[in-house]
């Protein structure tokens, strides 16, 4: 992929088949970025290099500036935009969370129970902060080897982990009937679905399901389908999919259906994502 630029508004999306675990985007000036609510299966931590923004991780709501290095840990709601018309830029990474339990297993932070999140998701610590940015540097820098650059990769996130304690483990009992109201979510989504069909599968009456799906996840089970539609699309356009295709593999009525979507949830088209 070409160098990243820092002269106009587009998002950078940087990949590479080597090192499938992470993805970075980078924007410099996002005045006009706009994100909806919206959640990742992926771990993802940014660096904000320029400008100020609000930004609602989970339940709170923080307004950050250069320097501040954000954590959102994966499934968790969020959505960060600029403040009034004041230039924006950040570079956001993205892990793909099975990687990164293994990481903090290898660590001692993790045993057999998979991911452990962060309680701190915001940190203005100058080492992870110059850190990530050269970090970023590296990874979309041609002339550096695969090896280095998942070497350098290793090293940050584990410094992270030894900055940002992992959460204990919750005792908290999940909701065993919204679970399997998100699960059949998750197996169903790419279809048109009704919302009696998820009150079926878990045996809840509409109105406590709207109520408290958007309590336990952050969204409503709409929002929830659309966001599973879009985490799908992203898969599919990095596979190199015509677009296309990927609106009708994901559920969507049409190419202009996802693209409306991809917009609000991603703030890119797809074109820009695919590369």
């Amino acid at each position: 992929m070409p160098q990243a630029t820092t002269s106009d508004a587009h998002p950078y999306f940087w990949r590479d088949a080597d090192l499938p675990f992470i993805e970075v985007r980078a924007i410099a000036d996002g005045r006009k970025v706009r994100y909806g609510r919206h959640a990742h299966s992926t771990f993802s931590i940014g660096a904000v290099t320029g400008g100020r923004s609000t930004c609602l991780n989970g339940s709170t709501l923080s307004h950050i500036s250069a320097g501040a290095v954000v954590v959102i840990n994966p499934e968790v709601v969020h959505a960060c935009n600029p403040a009034a018309d004041e230039p924006w830029a950040y570079r956001m990474f993205y892990l793909d969370t099975a990687w990164l339990a293994n990481l903090q297993h290898d660590l001692g932070f993790g045993a057999l129970e998979g991911f452990r999140p962060f309680e701190q998701t915001l940190s203005w610590e100058r080492e992870l902060f110059d850190g990530l940015n050269s970090l970023y540097e590296l990874l979309v820098d041609q002339n550096e080897s695969a090896l280095r650059k998942e070497c350098a990769t290793v090293a940050y996130f584990s410094r992270l982990q030894q900055s940002l304690n992992p959460a204990p483990v919750s005792a908290r009992e999940p909701n065993e009937r919204l679970a399997r109201a998100a699960e059949f979510i998750d197996g169903n989504y790419t279809r048109t679905l009704k919302l009696e069909e998820i009150c079926a599968a878990a045996d809840l009456s509409p109105s406590y399901l709207i109520r408290a799906f958007r309590e336990q996840y952050g969204m409503t089970p709409h929002a929830y389908v659309v966001n599973r539609r879009i985490e799908f699309s992203r898969t599919q356009l990095r596979r190199g999919h015509a677009i296309a295709d990927v609106a009708a593999q994901a559920g969507f009525a049409d190419q202009a259906h996802l693209q409306r979507a991809f917009r609000q949830f991603v703030a890119a088209t797809p074109g820009q994502y695919r590369g």
